[in-house]
């Protein structure tokens, strides 16, 4: 599929981002961290994707954390480690905003910066052979901000405390439970189930899509009324081609063919 440890495969309207580095597990180093954001901001802004699927190469893993090498080489120096956090912010931050849906497609390991790009995903879909942890308490560092605001925000405090203080692995079964995922798939069904998942997300209008991503980020952050941007984009909507096509298909019983990107 390409040499590149981290690389876009456009098919129609559904773009995948595959780590693959199989051999280490698809453990992340800095040249990966780094090359994220470039990555999705070619699909930001290709207008013809309209949902991304984040995986790996294949049933190896989807991330099982930081390349270890690093921790002797860039990250032996409070500077060393710095520029690497900086590109981990930067990669987890371009995938937080990117404005279409996002979906994490979990194999086997999730660990660590694994979890890290999961968490940051709109969805995360998991197979039965899901493996689970956030172990910077094995490794005596903080887990960063938005990634502990965004496990908190799924999984609620008490059990956010329980996965980083212990450092533990959970299955895909104790991940559901707790919330952490949303869907558990068999083995041979996760990738055919993801994909026609994102295919059924390409078919809905994109402009109530985005417009319910941006609200609910706004209300995630802790906004309880709308500001004069999403109340544009509310009353906005019904002036759209898109809601002019939603009713007519309506009417006429019939699937809507929706125009707007």
């Amino acid at each position: 599929m390409g040499k590149e440890y981290v690389f876009l495969e456009k098919k129609g309207e559904i773009a995948t981002l595959y780590i693959n580095r199989p051999d280490k597990k698809n453990a992340l180093n800095f040249a990966m961290w780094h090359s994220i954001p470039n990555l999705l901001n070619q699909a930001e802004h290709d207008d013809e994707i309209k949902v991304l699927i984040i995986r790996g190469i294949d049933k190896t893993a989807f991330a099982a954390g930081a390349d270890i090498s690093e921790f002797t080489t860039l990250r032996s120096t409070a500077e060393g480690e710095s520029i690497y956090n900086e590109a981990v912010s930067q990669a987890e931050e371009s995938l937080s905003q990117f404005s279409k849906p996002t979906i994490a497609m979990v194999q086997k390991y999730c660990i660590g910066g694994g979890s890290l790009l999961a968490l940051a995903c709109d969805l995360r879909f998991s197979s039965e052979s899901g493996i689970f942890g956030i172990t910077p308490a094995k490794l005596g560092i903080v887990y960063s901000f938005f990634g502990t605001k965004r496990l908190v925000d799924l999984v609620g405090p008490a059990r956010a405390k329980d996965i980083l203080y212990s450092g533990r692995n959970i299955d895909a079964q104790e991940a559901y439970h707790y919330g952490l995922i949303d869907r558990i798939y068999s083995e041979d069904e996760i990738e055919a189930n993801t994909y026609e998942y994102a295919q059924t997300l390409v078919r809905r209008s994109q402009k109530t899509i985005k417009g319910a991503k941006k609200i609910i980020g706004e209300i995630m952050n802790g906004i309880m009324q709308p500001s004069t941007e999403i109340q544009q984009l509310l009353d906005g909507s019904y002036e759209s081609e898109d809601y002019k096509e939603g009713v007519k298909a309506f009417l006429e019983k019939r699937p809507p063919n929706f125009v707007e990107i």
